[in-house]
């Protein structure tokens, strides 16, 4: 007995190491997805896990921040679903029997790790295919990469769940003094200019948002002021030319 409570004691200190701060369960059609936030010496980070039907397990890791960036993409991800027609007939799919392209693609890559996010539809309806692979360094390759997949109509109840996580856990120091956002109508569109940061730094997110159509781009703090000049080079050419 006393050497089996001498092994506990390294395995105690591990469970220092990486504490886990919060979870969440999300259930979607027949697979449960868990949520975990976690914090070792490195910082917080995010573990995601699939089960499904049969007990089998995949899992993704993400930093806090690309979990902020995958939460935004999702919100893309819902946007686009939500406009798609009627799936296709399964006949025609098979008909078809080449495996569809998807429905729209995004990816994300931090330090070593690369996320490719795929919507695709099989006979079993529409998904949210997330991949991650990790760069083992010079000469090593890519390690085999963690896959989950998302059923479309969870998509939403995914991100919110998500959403909180990061809202609850994602910042651990005093959110910095950042200048408040601001908004221009332009006929039928809007333009966010929105201020944020992570660890990277400070930016700016220009979002032009219609009706029925969203698009964004994050622009760096240390380029604005190029940024600006440049808009102004422009319209300043721009009156020249309509002055002619």
């Amino acid at each position: 007995g006393g050497g089996g409570g001498g092994g506990g004691g390294p395995g105690g200190g591990l469970q220092h190491e990486t504490q886990e701060l919060a979870s969440k369960r999300v259930d979607i059609q027949n697979k449960r997805f868990y949520l975990d936030v976690k914090q070792n010496a490195k910082g917080r980070f995010l573990k995601i896990a699939e089960v499904g039907a049969g007990g089998n397990k995949s899992r993704l890791t993400l930093s806090m921040s690309v979990a902020v960036e995958f939460r935004d993409y999702l919100g893309d991800f819902i946007e686009h679903y939500a406009q798609l027609g009627p799936s296709q007939p399964p006949e025609l799919a098979q008909a078809a029997d080449e495996p569809r392209r998807a429905l729209k693609s995004e990816f994300l890559v931090r330090e070593n790790r690369k996320y490719y996010m795929d919507l695709k539809e099989n006979q079993r309806g529409r998904f949210l295919r997330v991949r991650q692979t990790v760069n083992r360094g010079p000469g090593l390759g890519s390690t085999q990469g963690q896959t989950i997949a998302l059923p479309a109509q969870g998509l939403i109840e995914f991100r919110d769940a998500l959403a909180k996580l990061i809202d609850d856990y994602g910042v651990e120091e005093e959110p910095a003094e950042l200048p408040e956002g601001t908004s221009l109508t332009v006929d039928n569109k809007r333009f966010f200019f929105d201020v944020g940061s992570n660890k990277y730094g400070v930016f700016m997110r220009v979002s032009e948002v219609k009706p029925t159509y969203r698009n964004s781009i994050t622009v760096p703090y240390k380029v604005w002021a190029k940024f600006g000049h440049t808009f102004c080079k422009y319209s300043d050419e721009m009156k020249k030319i309509q002055e002619k």
